[in-house]
């Protein structure tokens, strides 16, 4: 049996929306939690040298960002990112830079002839199991 997880429709068309807005760079962020249901995204400035091919959370913005889950009672839930030009499934760069092991990640692709794709992954070991999305 497959792993799931719940998304709002609200949530995932965000998540997307950013994606569509920036087709050349990778976006990323931290989407937050309350209960265990996740409940806002946080959109990081990606400060990368290549943003086109990975992603670095802008460290002030980070900061900030962080603040304001504990200013609100959040907890980091996942990080998201997307792949301009790649499939949605963790690169061996995301692998090799895992920040938040205990989160899960998020990949949106653009490279899907019109079509985004959101995928869902918890990752431990360099190792990436896809969980399933129920909106």
């Amino acid at each position: 049996m497959t792993a799931h997880i719940t998304l709002s429709r609200k949530l995932t068309s965000q998540l997307l929306n950013l994606a569509q807005l920036s087709p050349e760079a990778e976006i990323c962020g931290i989407v937050s939690h309350k209960n265990n249901i996740p409940t806002h995204c946080y959109p990081i400035k990606n400060s990368a040298q290549t943003p086109a091919t990975q992603f670095l959370f802008d460290p002030s913005a980070h900061i900030a960002t962080m603040k304001t889950l504990r200013e609100r009672g959040e907890e980091v839930f996942a990080i998201y990112h997307s792949h301009p030009s790649a499939p949605a499934y963790p690169s061996s760069l995301d692998l090799d830079n895992l920040a938040y092991i205990d989160a899960l990640h998020f990949i949106i692709s653009l490279n899907t002839k019109g079509i985004l794709e959101l995928r869902a992954f918890d990752i431990k070991d360099k190792q990436a199991t896809e969980l399933r999305i129920t909106l």
